[in-house]
C-alpha cells in the first residue's frame, strides 16, 4: 500500500512538475523553491524504489 501511494505520487511528480535536468539546471545558480521541488522529487523517487 505505501509504495503503491508513492509510485502515484511520483507519476504525479512527472507529470505535473518541471524537469529541471531537461532545463540544464545549475543547481549552485538554483533558487530555493527549485532546491525545494528537487529535493521533493528526489525523496518520492526514492521512497518509489525502494
Amino acid at each position: 500500500m505505501k509504495k503503491s501511494f508513492y509510485k502515484l505520487l511520483a507519476k504525479l511528480n512527472k507529470a505535473i512538475l518541471p524537469s529541471f535536468s531537461k532545463q540544464r539546471l545549475d543547481l549552485a545558480k538554483a533558487s530555493k523553491l527549485q532546491m525545494v521541488l528537487i529535493g521533493w522529487r528526489y525523496f518520492i523517487t526514492t521512497k518509489a524504489l525502494d
